[in-house]
């Protein structure tokens, strides 16, 4: 089947006034003018020293629209149990190497990672809305399908995927049903991109399901059991820290929804849509274990490491995880309350660590043994009630 759009396909109905209510969510707290700001001074230091993240097959030959109306769905698997620096640094990397702004994937996001400020990265509030998060919930998804500035992206596995152990890296786990009904109904693929050596981003690291319903009543969605569990408790940063794994995103294979079944989006079943999720999770499986055998096997590579540190050692010590709270929250700082004055940030020298300091003294709650955890806690618990799955999972 190609690839373009049919030209005898009937035209698609305009959205319901359910979706026209909703698409206030293109554009709340998203601010482009800070995403751009935000990889220029932030993202593009972490990605060049620490994470050396690599594209693989994307910029050759990027996947455009069968349905110009519509966005493309690209989807990938999740990191299981770290903080999503994975999808940061591969959003970034794309902004910076794709020329077509609309190829861009636009995130829907897990609720949670909105509703609770402790699960924005070190506490700054509506950092992932700011960057273009969507919640994943039934509603927004639908509302996004009629969005034509990016395509979307989302991570299916839902929150099962992040709280996955790494007795189960790399092992997607059931796939949302949404994606596929959405995908039938507005004519448009899925893109699998596998997701390498996130799994590395914090190993061996393992949960339980009785936990993690407690830690969710306080907006975290699971607590890893890991030999990093007391030095977080003594060192809070630590909790939104990432080994220094080189992520590698490697574009796999399109699926087309209505290859799969000749029947109508509203009129398949609920086990008819799992049985079609499941073959869609195969499928995705197969890209994923091929990626891993090809660029997996050194999730590492410290040689490649240590390279990058010493070509970058004028913004020493500030791509070294413990200093990430420092350099976050000056720039949201300058960009939030000065307007961007003050941009580029100057990373250089011990002077400079003690000027942000001064400059954002909550950071130090991040150091201080066991009661730093009390002001980051009152700053970062929210009282909305926190979802545990993607619409349709």
């Amino acid at each position: 089947m190609s690839l373009a759009s049919s030209s005898t396909a009937p035209p698609l109905p305009p959205p319901p006034a359910a979706i026209l209510a909703n698409q206030h969510i293109y554009s709340d707290h998203f601010d482009e003018e800070y995403v751009r700001a935000l990889d220029e001074n932030v993202l593009q230091l972490l990605e060049r020293v620490w994470f050396r993240s690599e594209l693989v097959g994307f910029t050759e030959n990027f996947p455009q629209r069968n349905n110009p109306e519509r966005p493309l769905i690209f989807c990938s698997n999740h990191s299981g149990m770290a903080f999503p620096w994975d999808a940061m640094v591969a959003l970034s990397h794309m902004y910076r190497r794709l020329p077509n702004p609309q190829d861009l994937p636009r995130p829907l996001s897990a609720p949670l990672l909105s509703q609770s400020a402790l699960m924005n990265p070190f506490v700054l509030r509506n950092f992932w809305k700011r960057c273009g998060c969507v919640d994943a919930t039934t509603l927004n998804f639908e509302t996004m399908m009629y969005y034509n500035d990016h395509n979307l992206m989302l991570y299916p596995e839902g929150v099962p995927g992040i709280g996955k152990g790494f007795n189960n890296k790399y092992r997607l786990q059931r796939l949302a049903t949404s994606m596929i009904r959405l995908g039938l109904q507005h004519r448009t693929d899925l893109v699998f991109f596998s997701t390498v050596n996130g799994e590395y981003l914090n190993p061996h690291a393992y949960s339980w399901d009785w936990l993690n319903r407690q830690s969710k009543k306080i907006g975290i969605p699971f607590i890893p059991i890991t030999w990093l569990l007391i030095p977080i408790l003594l060192q809070p940063w630590l909790f939104y820290m990432a080994f220094p794994a080189k992520l590698t995103f490697v574009l796999g294979r399109r699926i087309r929804p209505s290859d799969l079944t000749d029947k109508p989006h509203d009129q398949i079943s609920r086990e008819e849509y799992a049985a079609l999720s499941e073959q869609v999770r195969v499928q995705f499986q197969e890209d994923l274990d091929a990626a891993v055998a090809k660029y997996g096997q050194q999730p590492y590579r410290a040689g490649e490491l240590w390279q990058r540190i010493k070509e970058n050692l004028r913004y020493f010590p500030f791509f070294l995880p413990a200093f990430w709270p420092l350099m976050f929250h000056e720039f949201d700082r300058l960009y939030t309350k000065k307007g961007g004055r003050g941009l580029p940030l100057k990373l250089t020298g011990l002077g400079t660590t003690l000027k942000l300091i001064w400059r954002n003294p909550f950071v130090i709650s991040f150091f201080i043994p066991l009661l730093g955890w009390v002001p980051i806690a009152i700053r970062g618990y929210h009282k909305n009630q926190i979802g545990e799955k993607l619409p349709g999972q």
